[in-house]
């Protein structure tokens, strides 16, 4: 693990995730930033493909809401549901001091960089019942996939207790 004053790299994150006995797969591609160029370019990459959204609430709490790639997420009724003050998104400069990441390369492994623990992890229901999940490994020009039980035995490791919450469809 690397020290606080730096940000972990996709390296750092597979050697956590081989101590934690965690089987991941790579597939290097050309950088992408949306879901849409991730989905041009995916091929027939099997799995869960995610879109993840970093959020602020009115009272500065940050929130990171992983979802399936075409789930509509209401912000106002999804603050409501999970007692979060009203959203908004958050900034890119915040995005990189807490997770380490830049837009476009939004993952839930960037936990991996949020040693204070500032941000809360809310997972779609819905992913758990795939066979493997697709993320960044910290950067956007390659997507790492593991099992939904990986992703949440990984996240409790850095300190985030996921919310596991059923959207609406």
């Amino acid at each position: 693990m690397p020290p606080n004053s730096e940000q972990a790299t996709e390296d750092d994150l597979m050697a956590r995730f081989a101590a934690l006995g965690i089987a991941a797969k790579t597939h290097r591609h050309a950088l992408v930033f949306t879901v849409d160029e991730a989905r041009a370019l995916r091929g027939d990459l099997k799995g869960g493909h995610c879109k993840c959204l970093f959020l602020k609430d009115k009272k500065s709490a940050l929130w990171l809401i992983v979802v399936e790639e075409d789930r509509a997420v209401d912000l106002k009724a999804l603050s409501i549901a999970i007692g979060a003050a009203r959203f908004s998104f958050g900034k890119p400069e915040l995005l990189l001091e807490t997770l380490g990441v830049a837009p476009g390369a939004v993952t839930p492994y960037a936990a991996i960089n949020d040693l204070s623990g500032a941000v809360q992890i809310v997972l779609d229901q819905s992913l758990m019942d795939f066979a493997v999940l697709n993320f960044h490994p910290l950067h956007n020009a390659a997507t790492t996939a593991i099992a939904p039980g990986d992703l949440v035995t990984f996240l409790r490791d850095t300190g985030h207790e996921p919310i596991i919450h059923t959207f609406p469809n």
